[in-house]
């Protein structure tokens, strides 16, 4: 329940405790999860203080209610949590939430809808949610979970209180001198423990981050020519939109790290490849670091209107080498 993140959130937890108290519940929050593992877990555990006649934040308060085990069930009819259909959430997912939420709710007097990644609603859904906000129905609260905010439209975020839950990083957690890149990119990028666990233990990740790693070597040094390079390092290795959404992600962790080097800030994430980091980014302005980033962020942001995948290689590639003249 709530009281499980009175630690880890301290600020948000005594400001969600406020509202209970005084019953006073926006009709929408969009939480900036800043990457934390548990961010569903928590939508959930606020979704469960929200729905709680008494406003519940612990299992100790509680008497022989079952709800929270229907809750944890998925049996309960009051709460629906959408999550990315493939790799994207889609219209017809948020029609069928609209259409069961036209009914009056029976088992609580709110209900709650929790979306999941929402930065991965495509334009369509997008526009649908949006409609949703506009027009709130009394006792109907939306839970909006995204770790890059700034991807959804201004009218979504602009239509609810937005939450910021506190950064962990690999550095916070036990030991973290010692842990892998792929142990610290799978704690930034899982959403559960078990996500995490599932990650680590893949060798197939650690491939390819590596051939990511070799790719921006090759296209680094070699500019254009790394397309001759393109079909072993990438189009091999990413096969469908999720994983080059992956493969995108993992360069703009690499180049975020350029910047920790060059302005002389620890490197957060590619300490495996430390000798690489040093080698490129001395080729690099802070403004060609900066440009390139943008270019990553722009083209996921593609991969979310169907874009071709290996035109979509081709465009990095080019779209690098213009940034470098």
């Amino acid at each position: 329940m709530l009281d499980e993140f009175q630690s880890s959130q301290r600020v948000v937890y005594q400001m969600l405790k406020n509202s209970g108290k005084k019953q006073a519940f926006s009709h929408a929050y969009l939480i900036d999860a800043n990457h934390y593992p548990r961010k569903l877990e928590f939508a959930i555990a606020f979704a469960k203080f929200i729905l709680c006649p008494h406003h519940y934040a612990n299992k100790e308060q509680c008497g022989a209610c079952s709800q929270c085990q229907r809750i944890d069930d998925g049996n309960f009819t009051e709460l629906k949590i959408i999550s990315p259909d493939g790799s994207w959430i889609k219209k017809e997912q948020l029609e069928e939430l609209q259409k069961q939420f036209s009914m009056k709710a029976i088992e609580s007097k709110n209900k709650v809808y929790i979306i999941n990644d929402a930065e991965k609603m495509n334009a369509s859904a997008s526009n649908s949610i949006l409609k949703f906000l506009e027009e709130p129905e009394p006792g109907i609260i939306a839970i909006l979970i995204t770790d890059n905010m700034y991807q959804l439209l201004d009218t979504i975020i602009s239509r609810c209180q937005v939450i910021s839950l506190a950064k962990i990083k690999p550095k916070d957690m036990t030991h973290s001198a010692s842990l892998t890149t792929l142990e610290k990119i799978g704690f930034f990028l899982s959403k559960t423990g078990d996500d995490y666990q599932a990650f680590v233990q893949s060798s197939e990740k650690k491939e390819q981050i590596d051939s990511i790693v070799q790719f921006i070597q090759e296209l680094e040094n070699n500019g254009e020519q790394a397309i001759l390079k393109e079909n072993k390092l990438w189009t091999s290795n990413f096969r469908d939109k999720e994983q080059n959404d992956f493969g995108l992600e993992i360069m703009l962790l690499f180049y975020k790290d350029m910047i920790n080097q060059k302005v002389g800030l620890p490197i957060e994430f590619m300490d495996d490849y430390q000798e690489i980091l040093k080698q490129l980014v001395v080729k690099n302005t802070m403004k060609q670091i900066c440009k390139k980033i943008e270019t990553l962020i722009e083209l996921k942001s593609h991969l979310r209107v169907n874009a071709n995948n290996n035109l979509l290689i081709d465009q990095l590639i080019l779209s690098f080498q213009e940034v470098c003249v």
